[in-house]
This record gives structure tokens, sequence and C-alpha cells, in this order.
């Protein structure tokens, strides 16, 4: 399972790459009040590593919430009564 995941990871890995190194005209780019042209390639990368950490900070949070969820579903202990 591990090797189809990193199959998988790597497809897309590249996939990303190849689009980013094919699109290099300059493009029109605007973020609330400013707006700048950049090559499409600067524009493509910034947004794929924007979305790899954002997903990251996810990945991450959800496994802190797990873990202290069962963290603190094992100190409640049935009290005896």
């Amino acid at each position: 399972m591990h090797r189809i995941k990193f199959a998988v990871l790597l497809l897309i890995s590249l996939g990303v790459v190849l689009v980013v190194i094919q699109n290099t005209a300059p493009v029109q780019a605007r973020f609330l009040w400013m707006t700048a042209e950049i090559p499409a390639i600067v524009l493509l990368f910034l947004t794929a590593v924007g979305g790899f950490i954002v997903g990251l900070l996810a990945a991450i949070l959800v496994k802190r919430g797990q873990y202290s969820r069962s963290k603190s579903d094992k100190s409640k202990t049935p009290s005896a009564d």
C-alpha cells in the first residue's frame, strides 16, 4: 500500500511539474487591490506550494485531533460505584 501511495504522489508531482514548466508566458495576477504581471510558471509554482502547505497543515491538525481524542478517551476510566 505504501508503494501505491508513493507512486500516485510521484505521478501527481510529475504532472504538476510538467504543467508548470510548459506555462512560462506572463500573466496578470490580481490579489485584493494589487495587480502584478508575472510569469505563469511563478504563479503556478506558488499555487502548488501553497496547496501543499495547506494540505500538510490540515493533515497535521486532523492527526493531532485524533491523538488528543484517543488520549482523552483513555484517561476516562469507568467509575466504580
